[in-house]
């Protein structure tokens, strides 16, 4: 089975520091197109600020995203993959998190954002080869 490494998207992460506004967090998210962001002091990892965060902090608690800091509702215990592990125990880590992003670390550093969208495109990437291989066996000759 494949790494984390030869499926995730490097450098694929977006960050901001723990001092900047939901609002902040929420329009990066937007010009992205993505559904989360690392909270970072420095190189370290302190944090995430995913959609659901969002929602169920901010938006149904009626906060302020403008004057809500990220360090008030992120996500701080993280679940982190690292981008040698098998993308198995990934997807085994995500699903028992019931999370859709993975950060994934290199040397103590996060280096990029793993989604179940990434696993699920090297799943159906493998499942093509694998029906190829049986065309061929199949129908040889």
């Amino acid at each position: 089975m494949k790494t984390i490494r030869d499926v995730m998207r490097p450098s694929f992460l977006f960050r901001l520091v723990p001092a900047a506004s939901v609002s902040e967090a929420v329009r990066l998210m937007t010009d992205n197109n993505v559904g989360i962001v690392a909270i970072v002091e420095g190189d370290a990892l302190v944090g995430v600020l995913s959609e659901r965060d969002v929602v169920q902090r901010v938006v149904a608690r009626g906060l302020d995203p403008r004057a809500t800091a990220v360090a008030d509702v992120m996500t701080s215990e993280v679940v982190l993959g690292d981008e040698n592990e098998d993308c198995r125990l990934a997807m085994v880590k995500m699903d028992h998190a019931n999370i859709r992003h993975l950060p994934v670390m290199r040397d103590g550093r996060v280096v990029s954002m793993l989604s179940v969208r990434d696993l699920m495109r090297a799943e159906l990437v493998e499942a093509g080869v694998e029906l190829e291989f049986l065309k061929q066996y199949l129908y040889q000759g």
